[in-house]
């Protein structure tokens, strides 16, 4: 089982969220405002529940500052679904998200498929042009450095270059990266997608493809 940190500064939500994940056999620690974290304990997590609107620091600021020296997925637990806040959340590093209301069932299957899939490991590398994928350390490479991904982008970036030539669908991407049976999430796919692509821009490359209507294709260039 995970040792899982939530913070929020609603208590009732704050308890609720504890007993879910209590009965799912986590350990989970509870804190009603950042400054109660200290920087040890968000290292010592394998999953962050956080809230987005809470007085003083905020969720945003909160994931900004810790995101390079936390590498646990981060889940934002908000009423904040803007596409604005969405596209500004992703920007900073999170992983996914959880709409305010939300049901147990919904936060249940989120936090086990964000689990799940830190629990994965393959041990060989797959070349497509000048990047390569290293599956047993979990990064991409391009001319020996390394891709700054976080864990949601190079899991996506991941299973569109295994897939390389074929055409997903965000559904099908949302579901084999999460594993996550429910209603696809085209916010956190499309704002993904798109921080992939800056990212592999700053190193000259341009591998995924969108087709319209469909989803997307990460381009297969010969050997």
């Amino acid at each position: 089982m995970a040792n899982i940190l939530v913070i929020d500064d609603d208590l009732a939500i704050l308890k609720l969220i504890q007993n879910a994940l209590l009965k799912e056999g986590h350990t989970v620690d509870v804190a009603l405002e950042t400054s109660e974290v200290t920087l040890q304990k968000a290292q010592f997590a394998d999953l962050i529940l956080l809230d987005v609107m809470m007085p003083g620091e905020d969720g945003f600021a909160y994931l900004s500052r810790i995101r390079d020296s936390v590498d646990a997925p981060i889940l934002f637990v908000t009423a904040k679904t803007a596409e604005t806040d969405l596209i500004h959340g992703f920007g900073l590093g999170a992983d996914d998200y959880i709409e305010k209301p939300f049901s147990l069932a919904e936060l249940r299957a989120r936090v086990a498929a964000h689990l799940r899939r830190e629990k994965r490991t393959a041990a060989n590398a797959i070349r497509n042009g000048n990047i390569i994928l290293h599956l047993a350390e979990n990064q991409f490479r391009i001319n020996e450095s390394i891709v700054p991904f976080t864990k949601s982008e190079y899991a996506i970036a991941a299973l569109l270059m295994e897939y390389a030539g074929q055409t997903l669908s965000k559904e099908q991407i949302y579901e084999s990266v999460f594993s996550y049976e429910g209603e696809s999430d085209e916010h956190a796919i499309v704002e993904h997608i798109r921080n992939i692509r800056v990212k592999l821009k700053a190193y000259g490359e341009d591998p995924i493809e969108t087709v319209w209507g469909i989803g997307y294709r990460w381009k297969k260039e010969r050997q």
